[in-house]
């Protein structure tokens, strides 16, 4: 590509010589970018730019907030995201767009800024290079966009569960909970372990030891009852709890068990507060 014109945000950033860094952008054009630019960009906000470079590492110039035009077509696009008919619209350009403000974190406060890096990390990890996204891209404005709002801690884990949900179908993921790993159905008295390679192994054991088998072993372990609950209710307040140890196990196998930084940052938090 050669000053092609993209819209996206910032996902990570790593210093790069003196007065530039390598940056981890999720454009709507092409997914996931690495590009070398002046530092400064800011988190959480869109940016507009031109990238050239036919190798994996880009060069960005003319990194710039996105104008309110595009703002504006982007949250029509999220409204067509939400009623699951997504089109792909042309990116506008403006001439016009915001000079380059260092904000890290715009609106999103508290919290909630945790979150959004949780979020940011687990794409830029998780992302093949260079493989356009938009439905993706569409959801991740969307949640940038809840979290900019206040949410209770049922809400937060919410809007985490729904968009981990996305990036599962979008990496190729279907999580059945209907049927176990030689197809049986779900037996509401059974009790399972959950493989990311194999599905929902049943295994045999009373109901009343299920819940400290998985303390005491490291496993995912679930209840029939509740994996039930979970395929007829989706992601509520009410079936939360199982859904964020179901997505947390096939979060950490898919980064092969090695640590998130944003989730270090959440727990040293929540310790010294």
């Amino acid at each position: 590509m050669r000053n092609e014109a993209l819209v996206g945000y910032l996902l990570h950033q790593r210093p790069y010589q003196e007065k530039r860094a390598l940056y981890y952008l999720f454009s709507q054009q092409h997914g996931v970018i690495h590009g070398v630019g002046k530092k400064g960009a800011p988190l959480f906000m869109p940016l507009q730019l031109f990238a050239t470079g036919k190798r994996d590492l880009k060069t960005f110039s003319q990194i710039n907030i996105a104008s309110q035009d595009t703002t504006q077509a982007d949250s029509v696009q999220k409204d067509s995201v939400q009623k699951d008919s997504v089109q792909k619209d042309s990116v506008q350009k403006d001439s016009t767009s915001a000079v380059l403000e260092a904000v890290p974190y715009a609106n999103i406060s508290g919290q909630h800024q945790y979150a959004a890096l949780y979020i940011n990390e687990i794409l830029w990890r998780l992302l093949p290079t260079e493989d356009p996204m938009p439905i993706l891209w569409q959801h991740y404005q969307i949640s940038l966009q809840q979290l900019k709002q206040p949410l209770s801690n049922s809400e937060l884990r919410l809007c985490l569960r729904q968009f981990e949900q996305y990036l599962f179908t979008e990496l190729g993921f279907t999580l059945t909970l209907t049927h176990d790993n030689v197809e049986d159905p779900i037996e509401y008295d059974c009790t399972y372990r959950f493989l990311p390679d194999v599905g929902l192994l049943p295994i045999l054991v009373h109901n009343e030891e299920s819940e400290h088998l998985a303390s005491e072993s490291g496993q995912t372990v679930f209840k029939g009852a509740d994996i039930i609950e979970m395929a007829r209710l989706g992601i509520t307040e009410q079936t939360l709890s199982h859904w964020s140890k179901l997505h947390r196990h096939l979060i950490d196998h898919l980064l092969d068990y090695q640590p998130l930084q944003s989730r270090l940052l959440w727990q040293q938090q929540q310790r010294y507060q």
